[in-house]
């Protein structure tokens, strides 16, 4: 499952003792992975201005899983042409998100510890607020390029009645700079094709005999090119009408026509050159670490090697890419970073609200196995910790499930700091 929950209890040795019996009962009953969640000390301040910092930070909170999930769907709009791909290029810090969550280690050059809380917050509200209006500003322009291409791209669909015809016609298709005569292109059934040929010399004086030609079809019918003299077109027209011909306006320009093509070129490569498919994925990191921590480095620029990477090694995974999907690996990469920071800081802040001074507690971070055992997990978490609330507890508890040791409840109740990281909405 890509579920996370992370939970803190007082660092006493009963709590301690009952962290120890959470880690026996979900290993033997095969609930969830458990692991240490290290979370340094911070200078605490007031309890008042905690709490302010409790209301700031749950909003950061949203904010900050909102970024990401809007970077990873931009990820998969750029890439259209490689969606298989995409979870290859949602890391962080070069590694899967997973592996950065289950080894989480706070990047105390980026957030440093001896600052106040206050300023540490700022930092990453700052943070995750320039990336949302580089944000706006990169996928706005990508997508004022998709629109204009797209619309050209429907002048290049449809019947011949409303496609372009520049990409049909041909400076030799026309009788060009002629003072009396001018090039009609006309749009015929194909059941009448045949008519078309025995009638279209006489549907007006004037017309230059054996100067039709068939230019392009589609499922309805063809386009045809006829030449008379100019002073005739409008009879030429109403003729044509009452026979079901229609004549198509259309003015061949050779500078207009070159100008529509090389903006179609442009587009198309512009577009490209966003996220080319020849792109080569970061690697991926391992997805077990026996006995490896994650070091978090900042990535303030897109040049700027992950960890454990050489520039070399950098440069040549980047090769191919586009700039947006460069920026939006590297800043999704960033943002992450970021909300699991304020994961920590949520969990260190509610713990010395709910537990008070001096600082101890102990952060766990689980992962269920699978779905089907949350309710079961949450069972137990509430049953080893109730100690923790007891007014709550005992007017909560009800009918329960025995196992060795253990009461457990049915109900969904929070004596222990509690906080939710769901990773499979950016699958």
């Amino acid at each position: 499952m890509s579920e996370f929950w992370l939970i803190s209890a007082p660092g006493d040795k009963e709590n301690l003792q009952a962290l120890e019996r959470m880690n026996t009962v979900t290993s033997k009953s095969n609930l969830s992975y458990n692991t240490k969640f290290t979370i340094p000390d911070f200078k605490v301040g007031t309890l008042d201005s905690l709490v302010g910092l409790s209301d700031e930070l749950a909003k950061l909170d949203i904010f900050a899983e909102s970024l990401i999930r809007r970077m990873a769907q931009s990820v998969v709009e750029v890439m259209e042409d490689a969606k298989g791909k995409v979870q290859e290029n949602l890391l962080a810090n070069g590694v899967d998100l997973t592996s950065f969550v289950t080894h989480f280690e706070w990047d105390m050059a980026k957030y440093p510890a001896k600052q106040p809380l206050v300023s540490v917050v700022d930092t990453l509200a700052k943070q995750l607020a320039q990336i949302e209006t580089d944000l706006k500003s990169r996928t706005a322009a990508y997508n004022t390029l998709k629109t204009n291409l797209e619309n050209l791209e429907k002048k290049s669909m449809g019947n011949l009645f409303t496609r372009t015809l520049s990409d049909i016609v041909s400076k030799e298709d026309f009788v060009l700079d002629s003072e009396y005569l001018i090039t009609l292109l006309v749009i015929v059934p194909k059941p009448s094709y045949v008519q078309w040929q025995k009638t279209y010399e006489s549907l007006s004086d004037m017309v230059v005999p054996r100067s039709t030609k068939l230019i392009a079809e589609d499922k309805e019918g063809g386009l045809f090119t006829v030449t008379l003299f100019r002073k005739v077109i409008d009879d030429f027209k109403t003729k044509a009408k009452e026979n079901k011909f229609t004549v198509r306006e259309f003015y061949y320009d050779e500078k207009e026509i070159k100008r529509e093509r090389e903006e179609m070129t442009r587009l198309l490569s512009d577009k490209k050159q966003q996220y080319q498919t020849s792109c080569v994925a970061l690697k991926k990191g391992s997805s077990t670490f026996p006995d490896h921590k994650v070091k978090v480095t900042p990535l303030g620029n897109p040049d700027r090697p992950a960890a454990g990477q050489s520039d070399r090694e950098r440069e040549s995974e980047g090769e191919g890419e586009g700039p947006l999907l460069r920026w939006l690996k590297v800043n999704f990469s960033e943002a992450f970073i970021a909300w699991i920071h304020i994961k920590a800081l949520r969990v260190f802040v509610e713990s010395v609200l709910r537990y008070g001074l001096p600082v101890n507690f102990q952060a766990v971070l689980l992962r269920p196995h699978k779905k089907s055992c949350t309710k079961r997990l949450r069972e137990v978490l509430n049953s080893v910790f109730r100690h923790l609330d007891e007014v709550a507890a005992a007017s909560i508890l009800d009918a329960a499930v025995e196992i060795p040791g253990l009461q457990l409840s049915n109900q969904d109740y929070f004596p222990y700091v509690y906080f939710h990281i769901d990773l499979s909405l950016l699958d």
